[in-house]
């Protein structure tokens, strides 16, 4: 007899009440990490940080995902049970939301004592939350529902969140400073500390009654694994070995931050960058070979290794945090890229809409993908694949103009939004053939981007956007398809990969230092090739387990 705790899970009908709940948690999420943008030029000038200094921001936020998800997971290990699958996926979240609150209290904690460590401290408590709740919620959005349509159903989610994304930075920004417009960076250094005491008491209250809401809801249920997991621990010591590494590779890289290169010699600066390119590549292959060896060494020798049993996740590991990194990679370097004379030379306020419309970019595809969640008839269903993502374009414009933003010159990136209908209407919702279109795209326009100039390689790359929209809900299906008992031990091991926005896009900033900005997106180019191959290779992974997703949903 099924657990009555679980029998609401995996059904054939989508839990839609339970869905709506969930995908409130996917806004925050969006919403908190867009504001990072935010507060690294505010922490940059407040606080008198170069720039090094100020992407520790960004650096604290995206190791908390690793750090958690690796907690987990070791709990876990050592515990013989899976800590999520034990709370169940509610009030696992539930659990995260709290914890994110308490990061909040630091951070208010931090600000009164003016202390920018504090604060990078309460950023990690917040994104530790974040951590357990994206643990939970990934693969509760799967399972509320059928499973091949699970891809559907994050991208609902995934929409929600990027619509996060998208307002987050013009909220935080009016909170902070009072407009959406250009700041000077000597108004920011005057600014007053007590508004970031009221955003963050106000983000520590969204958190405590988005947990009250999801903790209360007889909509969501417990979503509780009665299955026991099995030790993986050759899983655990190679990601405790891992994990030495990096930090051994991370050491050099951020010690020499407190480095005052004021009166430096431009051979000693480039000397400097060097260094961080050297370790930071070095974080890279550890990173690559660790994969590549548990493996190896798990396809031998299945029994230890748990999840990465299963080849889907551990190449699914490698997708993820390649996925990561490509996504930011491109977001965070575009500001320096339009400020090249061949790109138009813009100043960071001008180049605002670009990056705005890229983000948002992720909002497009989303809002695409989401429109098969409803069970609405099949022409209905296409007409509005290839509308809302007109609509969803449309609102970034209209948000972006009201925030006192030129759009005009983007006017014309709706040639690219109707390539992303057509490329979604060819892939059929299918999750291997999505990927597959999508990084096909994304190769062939980070290579035109490369190789050219002006407003098509401008278009080239903030299309990057809408490949990347639709890629997470793909990569986390295909990966955790077939794990069974260990789901959620897989999806701790695809959390942890979200470390790739952490070591992928400073090494792309380095790269920069050395063969100019433009030339360092080939970096974009060598991460959606992967993603390409990944499609082609854990499609026949899946076939040979006898899973073919792309076969069980209807054409």
């Amino acid at each position: 007899m099924p657990d009555t705790k679980t029998s609401t899970l995996n059904s054939e009908a989508t839990n839609y009440g339970a869905l709506a709940t969930l995908v409130t948690v996917f806004f925050f999420w969006g919403f908190i990490a867009a504001g990072n943008s935010v507060f690294i030029p505010f922490c940059k000038h407040y606080f008198h940080l170069d720039q090094f200094q100020s992407m520790l921001i960004d650096f604290a936020f995206y190791t908390a995902y690793y750090i958690g998800a690796l907690l987990l997971f070791a709990y876990g290990s050592y515990g013989g049970k899976d800590l999520v699958g034990k709370w169940g996926y509610k009030k696992s979240i539930v659990y995260g939301l709290l914890f994110s609150a308490l990061g909040a209290v630091v951070m208010i904690i931090a600000v009164n004592m003016n202390a920018f460590s504090g604060m990078l401290m309460g950023l990690f408590i917040v994104a530790l939350g974040f951590s357990l709740q994206q643990t939970a919620g990934q693969p509760f959005t799967v399972a509320l529902g059928n499973p091949a349509t699970g891809t559907n159903r994050i991208n609902l989610a995934g929409g929600i969140n990027s619509f996060g994304t998208m307002v987050g930075p013009i909220i935080v920004a009016y909170a902070l400073f009072g407009t959406t417009a250009a700041i000077t960076d000597e108004q920011i250094a005057h600014l007053d500390l007590n508004k970031v005491i009221i955003l963050y008491s106000f983000v520590g209250l969204l958190f405590l009654g988005a947990a009250a809401m999801f903790n209360f809801s007889k909509k969501v249920p417990a979503g509780i694994l009665a299955e026991k997991t099995e030790r993986a621990d050759k899983a655990l010591y190679m990601l405790i070995i891992m994990t030495g590494l990096l930090i051994t590779m991370f050491v050099p890289v951020f010690s020499s931050y407190k480095i005052d290169i004021t009166n430096a010699t431009t051979e000693f600066i480039h000397h400097l960058q060097m260094g961080r390119m050297k370790w930071t590549l070095g974080a890279l292959a550890v990173v690559v070979i660790s994969i590549f060896v548990a493996s190896s060494l798990a396809k031998k020798k299945p029994e230890g290794w748990g999840a990465m049993q299963y080849p889907q996740l551990t190449w699914g590991m490698l997708a993820i945090f390649i996925y990561v990194g490509v996504e930011v990679g491109i977001g965070s370097n575009l500001s320096e890229l339009l400020k090249q004379p061949e790109f138009g030379g813009l100043s960071t306020s001008e180049a605002t809409p670009y990056v705005a419309m890229y983000w948002g970019s992720l909002m497009i595809g989303r809002w695409t993908g989401a429109v098969s969640v409803f069970q609405i008839k099949k022409e209905t269903k296409i007409l509005l694949q290839f509308v809302v993502p007109f609509i969803a374009f449309l609102i970034i414009i209209l948000v972006s103009v009201i925030s006192g933003y030129n759009m005009r010159p983007l006017y014309f990136y709706a040639i690219c939004v109707l390539i992303q209908a057509l490329a979604y209407f060819i892939s059929k919702e299918k999750p291997a053939r999505t990927l597959l279109i999508f990084g096909l795209i994304g190769v062939v326009a980070t290579i035109i981007g490369t190789l050219t100039t002006g407003t098509i390689a401008i278009y080239a790359f903030l299309s990057g956007g809408l490949c990347c929209s639709i890629m997470w809900p793909c990569i986390f299906n295909l990966s955790i398809a077939g794990l069974k008992k260990f789901t959620t031990q897989g999806s701790a091991f695809l959390i942890m990969m979200i470390l790739g926005g952490g070591i992928i896009p400073p090494i792309q900033a380095k790269l920069a230092d050395v063969v100019g900005i433009h030339n360092s997106y080939w970096v974009a180019v060598g991460c959606f090739a992967y993603l390409v191959f990944f499609a082609v290779y854990v499609k026949n992974i899946l076939i040979k387990q006898g899973i073919n997703y792309d076969a069980e949903i209807l054409n």
